[in-house]
């Protein structure tokens, strides 16, 4: 059974974080009921491209759960709500700071209804503070959490990173605050949000500036500290190839027939090649270009350098090492049948993640889940309306 079999856990959650962490929950078996309003559910499911009506995204960012269409500024749908509170071991939210809590449905509230809820807050900028009541959307935390002031080429525009990665990486946050909250005997509330979160990613920089006081800044896709270690034009495509070591800087030079460099005292160790890294990278490159992104590849595989080509998700999603590991699967949908699936990235010997439903349809599971918490079709009636 997945290891956190028995678990469950309410979402109110919307576009990212607050979903991105209950599917990691929902993988590793916890029971996740997602609570959406009926006239306004989770903007997610409005977000294309659609198949069939349905979101992609959607129906696979909210794998493994349960819909559950409740109107919490209802009476009738605030009492289904504490009910559920009532069974629940955690609940993980992503509104606005306060938004429950103006509902009568914050920490201190549903405290009162089960002192043992690990109550979980994702926000842009955290529960308290003077940015707290600012709009937080993954853009902003990359902006202020300096992750843009790094990203890109040397003297170019301000660039995020391709992905929503402070969203992501504050849903990974959530999840492991609520697993490790979880081990508590007691209930309390875990805040987290974007902007630590992407400030928490700041080692090397962290690192260096407090030592030095220096501040980073882009470098495109070099190391802060290492040479070679970083993308070079091949004739064909792109590779990455780290040299950093003294047994992987030989092994490149040999592969690449790079021996008056091997030989150049300005590259005589990894911290020279570092500081001559604006003659050198030029000269590796000149080298990569010159050949095939696969030549390249096998030549630096075969003298043991760390390499990989540069690929794009088409390349990815076909990828023969990760089929072979199944990280690909099918998570069936009521309307549009099995819905491929990216895997989780966590394996366990013994308690695999499951592999169950796509996104659901909204309210897929209202009557279900009321019926569980003994309403009567009359009561499910007057919920729904």
């Amino acid at each position: 059974m997945p290891p956190l079999s028995g678990v469950t856990v309410l979402e109110v959650g919307v576009f990212m974080a607050g979903p991105f962490a209950t599917m990691q929950l929902a993988d590793l078996g916890a029971r996740v009921i997602k609570i959406e309003n009926p006239e306004g559910p989770d903007p997610t499911r409005a977000t294309g491209p659609f198949v069939d009506g349905h979101s992609s995204p959607f129906a696979r960012l909210n794998r493994n759960k349960e819909s559950v269409a409740l109107d919490l500024k209802s009476e009738a749908g605030r009492r289904a709500f504490l009910r559920l509170v009532e069974r629940a071991d955690a609940l993980v939210e992503n509104l606005r700071p306060g938004a429950l809590r103006k509902l009568g449905l914050g920490p201190d509230d549903l405290a009162a209804v089960n002192p043992d809820l690990v109550y979980a807050s994702a926000s842009g900028f955290g529960q308290d503070g003077p940015l707290a009541a600012l709009p937080g959307l993954d853009i902003m935390a990359q902006a202020r959490s300096g992750l843009m002031s790094i990203t890109g080429e040397p003297g170019g525009d301000p660039v995020k990173v391709g992905v929503p990665i402070c969203d992501l990486v504050a849903g990974l946050y959530t999840a492991l605050a609520v697993t490790a909250a979880l081990r508590g005997a007691t209930g309390q509330h875990v805040d987290v949000s974007l902007l630590e979160s992407g400030v928490s990613l700041a080692v090397w920089e962290a690192g260096r500036y407090f030592a030095t006081g220096e501040v980073g800044r882009p470098l495109g896709s070099a190391h802060q500290t290492g040479a070679p270690y970083q993308a070079f034009r091949c004739a064909d495509g792109w590779v990455t190839l780290g040299a950093i070591t003294p047994k992987t800087w030989d092994g490149l030079c040999a592969a690449l027939d790079l021996a008056h460099l091997h030989t150049d005292p300005r590259y005589g160790d990894s911290a020279a090649r570092h500081t001559h890294r604006a003659s050198l990278v030029p000269a590796v490159e000149e080298a990569t270009s010159a050949r095939s992104t696969a030549a390249v590849v096998d030549a630096l595989v075969a003298a043991g350098v760390p390499v990989a080509p540069i690929e794009d998700y088409a390349a990815v999603f076909s990828d023969p090492h990760l089929g072979e590991r199944g990280f690909f699967w099918d998570a069936d949908h009521p309307q549009l049948g099995p819905v491929r699936q990216l895997g989780s990235p966590m394996r366990f010997s013994e308690s695999p993640p499951r592999h169950d439903n796509a996104g659901p349809p909204l309210g897929a599971d209202t009557r279900t889940v009321l019926a569980e918490l003994g309403y009567s079709d009359a009561e499910m009636d007057e919920v729904a309306r």
